[in-house]
């Protein structure tokens, strides 16, 4: 079959347009407009770091931040846009702190920051100069492990174990809440001092999530060390 058809051309100018040649006109009129874009995209400069206080188009803002992390202190070159949690991890190898959501809802990523525990993906590196700043690596180590970690271990307190660090570190940060008298939203006295139940533990840890479902065994855990401290 012979799909070469032809038509007039319209106006009558006599000549004949064809199918093939139509097709053919189409892709070309398609091309000439995507290579100025394409060519103009390639010969963009890449974007350039600027020194902290420096400016210029194009360039990646940077800071040089200081922060006290585990006892060390630590000066970094970093874009402004890093968060706290990757400065731990890409720019510290600290890589116990988990990055799960990067959004702030599953607390994997909770470390202590001046004696407070914090979710480090929602706060960026910059704004902490000179904080000090605990994680998982420097709660306890395998050979002397901090009580909560020992407690996790001993009550099987994990299974896949991406969450632990958050977890211990939230614990952490909780029963010194606790302590200091801090209410919660389920604290049903505002002045006196909250005790730790079931229903403060849980609702103090609702902000960690363990997608393989330890919580039983996380409240055992945490509810022995906060009974030995007591």
């Amino acid at each position: 079959m012979n799909t070469d058809t032809t038509s007039p051309c319209p106006g009558g100018s006599g000549a004949a347009i064809t199918r093939r040649n139509l097709l053919a006109a189409g892709a070309a009129s398609a091309t000439a407009v995507a290579v100025p874009a394409t060519v103009h995209a390639q010969s963009r400069p890449p974007a350039t770091r600027t020194p902290s206080g420096g400016s210029g188009d194009g360039a990646i803002p940077m800071a040089t931040v200081t922060l006290i992390v585990n006892g060390t202190r630590h000066r970094l070159e970093l874009d402004n846009r890093t968060s706290l949690l990757d400065a731990l991890r890409e720019h510290l190898h600290l890589t116990g702190t988990k990055k799960g959501c990067d959004h702030g809802q599953c607390g994997a990523c909770t470390v202590m920051l001046d004696g407070r525990r914090i979710n480090s993906c929602l706060t960026l590196a910059v704004m902490h100069e000179g904080a000090a700043v605990t994680t998982i690596e420097g709660l306890g180590t395998p050979e002397r492990m901090h009580p909560l970690q020992a407690a996790f271990v001993k009550y099987d307190g994990y299974q896949c174990g991406y969450c632990t660090p958050g977890q211990i570190c939230s614990a952490v940060g909780m029963l010194d809440e606790l302590r200091a008298g801090v209410p919660s939203h389920v604290t049903a006295d505002l002045n006196t001092r909250p005790l730790l139940s079931a229903d403060e533990l849980r609702e103090r840890m609702s902000g960690n999530i363990c997608r393989c479902g330890a919580y039983s065994n996380i409240v055992e855990a945490i509810t022995d060390v906060a009974g030995g401290r007591s």
